[in-house]
């Protein structure tokens, strides 16, 4: 089920630095998650199949089954905080948003369509991200082909925060 945001005339298109500040954050999260996957399944060759230490890695299931988790374990990271509440953890230190146009949480539909325009974008050399400088809405491919978009969330009021106290 889809959550619909709230702030909504308070939000603008992000920039690209904004972006690009986000997906260096996001980066190391996914790296140390891709450490985990790859030790889990270093040890699932070892101990599970018993593959002596000359053989693991040698044979192209064992290549593809590992590159397929690296891939799932990326877009389940992505895909749960953007279909959850719009929010990876990178993008809330930048105080980005992924939504719909009409302002809910993205599709699961969606989510994978940003997650593998995503790696479209930086197979093209990041022709995909450098598109929102050029682009009058400031969307990147990933918005464009998923009908989402990156909104910069405002500052939360200071005033508003100290009143409930």
């Amino acid at each position: 089920m889809q959550r619909r945001f709230d702030q909504l005339d308070d939000v603008w298109p992000a920039g690209l630095g904004r972006r690009l500040g986000a997906i260096l954050y996001d980066g190391f999260l996914v790296t140390a998650i891709w450490l985990l996957v790859t030790t889990l399944h270093l040890v699932t060759m070892r101990l599970v199949l018993e593959l002596p230490p000359e053989e693991v890695g040698s044979g192209l299931a064992q290549v593809l089954s590992l590159r397929a988790l690296l891939l799932l374990s990326a877009f389940a990271f992505f895909a749960f905080f953007w279909v959850r509440g719009g929010m990876t953890l990178g993008m809330q230190a930048w105080r980005l948003r992924v939504q719909t146009l009409d302002g809910a949480s993205v599709t699961r539909v969606q989510a994978l369509l940003r997650f593998l325009m995503a790696w479209v974008s930086l197979a093209a050399l990041g022709l995909g991200y450098w598109w929102v400088l050029f682009d009058p809405q400031r969307r990147s491919w990933g918005d464009i082909v998923s009908r989402s978009q990156v909104v910069v969330l405002p500052k939360p009021d200071k005033r508003r925060r100290n009143i409930g106290r």
